[in-house]
């Protein structure tokens, strides 16, 4: 009994050691195809890794944001400025209109000219509602839907 209990443990610490190794390496392709992702998908993960957060009227984080703080704040990660309200982002010469059909994962959909979140896929944004509520996805209805779509100019 004594033997077969230790290749018991030999077995589970052989297999611990072989699921840290798949992790690191997992991480290790996943950061190296973070650099060569296109940066409207890259602003998009860097935001959707802050799913949870609390919206606060006028948040650009890390603790809190709002719709605008946090599109800006993904885009800064990428190294684009385009304006910290939807206002001065509509206004950008950086933001190229596009049909909802040409939208991609990490473009910019709008709602109205006051808010503004990340398209995910027709149907779906992703970002900062409004007070009370935390960052995440959000489904379009009949009476709450993006009105315009962009794409960020040197994002990809």
């Amino acid at each position: 009994m004594g033997a077969h209990r230790i290749v018991n443990r030999f077995l589970v610490i052989f297999l611990l050691f072989s699921a840290l190794l798949a992790l690191s390496a997992a991480s290790t392709h996943q950061a190296a195809s973070a650099g060569t992702r296109a940066k409207h998908v890259s602003a998009f993960f860097w935001a959707r890794a802050h799913a949870g957060r609390p919206y606060c009227w006028g948040g650009t984080g890390p603790g809190c944001f709002d719709c605008s703080g946090l599109v800006m704040a993904a885009y800064r990660q990428e190294g684009l400025n385009f304006g910290r309200t939807t206002t001065a982002m509509l206004s950008s010469p950086r933001l190229i209109r596009e049909k909802e059909s040409r939208a991609r994962r990490g473009d910019l959909a709008f709602y109205g000219s006051g808010h503004v979140e990340f398209f995910v896929r027709p149907g779906h944004t992703f970002g900062a509602l409004n007070t009370g509520t935390r960052i995440g996805w959000h489904a379009w209805n009949a009476y709450w839907h993006p009105t315009m779509f962009f794409r960020v100019r040197g994002a990809g």
